[in-house]
């Protein structure tokens, strides 16, 4: 009797065939195993890693410490809620992040599973500590798939469109951004138009922000504009929430992305590489303000569940005893110098931006200044070709942007070099 082979193509008819249309995959390839930055798909095809999950994976696929730690407590116990028998790993975590996140406040956390719930509950917080409803957010920003989570991103296609009107009371401000014509002084005029014309400053509960934005194109936030922010919120009694979804835990070649800022935030969302790529989300801010909701007013079922809370203690342990914070800013180094030798082939390289190892490429048509959004999708099927995957975003869909594990063997991240560099000139010709 035969046995039937599997192979993408055939995963790829049942997942069209059994999974809603709205989930969508950026390649048709099945993964079967993977390994620190690489990844091997059913048909035993190799790849390089410069996604890792969208930026879940800063320690790599599969890192024997946080396997282990998650097995240790598998034989413990898997699940229990929180909220019905607690459990001193989840207390540990919270101090831990508390210690963490920059300023010298005193601090308090709350965990939950996804990104999204930590920015929902950073809105909860801040409309119960402020008794205010209104909150600013920008241009280009992602902050998740909920609808508190759609009303804050600042990018209507995929994550808006057609699911209808959007909770109120949320409003937005272009992010700085020189290759779309944005400067820092356009958006702090921005914010004070906002004030004088369609909002109050003292209904206003909270500012959120990305201080790099991911699905917007990985624009940085300049100094400038964080000063700004952070004196308008306290002139006006707003709070500063701090979007470290995707920058936080070393990708920036800091900690926290804060850290190059030298300001404090009221709140913190964090999620991706808390837990090593487990399904973990965590919301830290002034102990005041995290206090001022009821009892019982945050959670959920599997919010900080024992064995994602047990990758994110070990995952923090990881990220220290291995100096990944140091490595991503080399790694970024390398990469941009890449990048940039590559601007001299390749006119349509128009920026080449980042913190630490989250770097960008911007692709614009040399001779109009147009989002190239063409070349870069062939940017992206060349690597994938070569066997190089690779992530883009942009609100025009014109970046290629790179979050490679942070414990990427060097002959392996030379290896993706290379093939990112061949990659580009093949989609130049």
């Amino acid at each position: 009797m035969l046995t039937q082979v599997t192979t993408n193509a055939s995963l790829q008819a049942r997942k069209n065939a059994a999974c809603a249309q709205g989930i969508g995959t950026l390649t048709p390839h099945f993964t079967a195993r993977a390994e620190n930055a690489e990844l091997w798909d059913v048909e035993g095809r190799r790849f390089v890693d410069f996604a890792s999950g969208i930026a879940t994976l800063a320690t790599g696929h599969r890192h024997p410490r946080i396997v282990a730690a998650v097995r240790a407590q598998l034989d413990d116990f898997h699940h229990t809620c929180f909220h019905v028998t607690p459990y001193e790993e989840y207390v540990a975590l919270c101090e831990q992040l508390n210690r963490l996140v920059p300023g010298p406040s005193a601090k308090k956390s709350a965990l939950f599973t996804t990104g999204a719930e930590a920015v929902e509950n950073a809105m909860k917080v801040a409309r119960a500590a402020t008794g205010r409803s209104g909150v600013v957010a920008f241009s280009g920003a992602f902050h998740g798939r909920t609808f508190m989570g759609m009303a804050l991103t600042g990018k209507v296609a995929p994550y808006k469109a057609g699911f209808g009107p959007m909770p109120g009371d949320v409003w937005h401000v272009p992010f700085p951004a020189a290759p779309l014509g944005v400067t820092v002084d356009d958006s702090i005029a921005a914010l004070d138009r906002l004030f004088k014309t369609d909002v109050d400053p003292q209904r206003v509960a909270a500012i959120v922000i990305e201080l790099v934005q991911g699905e917007g194109g990985f624009y940085v936030a300049p100094p400038e504009l964080m000063e700004h922010l952070r004196a308008e919120c306290d002139r006006h009694g707003i709070l500063l929430v701090v979007d470290e979804i995707q920058t936080g835990f070393g990708r920036t070649g800091k900690l926290f992305a804060l850290e190059h800022y030298g300001i404090e935030a009221d709140l913190v969302t964090t999620a991706k590489s808390l837990a090593g790529g487990f399904p973990l989300s965590a919301l830290t801010g002034r102990a005041e303000h995290m206090d001022a909701t009821r009892v019982g007013s945050l959670g959920g079922t599997y919010a900080g569940n024992p064995l994602a809370v047990a990758a994110a203690l070990e995952t923090m342990r990881v990220i220290e005893d291995e100096g990944l914070v140091a490595r991503a800013r080399m790694l970024g180094e390398q990469l941009t110098a890449c990048l940039s030798a590559l601007r001299t082939e390749v006119p349509r390289i128009c920026d080449v931006r980042g913190l630490g190892a989250m770097v960008a490429v911007e692709f614009r048509d040399p001779h109009s200044g147009e989002p190239d959004a063409e070349f870069t999708k062939r940017v992206h099927a060349a690597g994938l070709e070569r066997g190089l995957l690779l992530l883009t975003c942009g609100v025009h869909g014109n970046v290629v942007r790179f979050l490679f594990p942070l414990t990427i063997p060097e002959a392996v991240f030379e290896e993706g070099l290379g093939l990112l560099a061949d990659s580009v000139r093949a989609a130049n010709v």
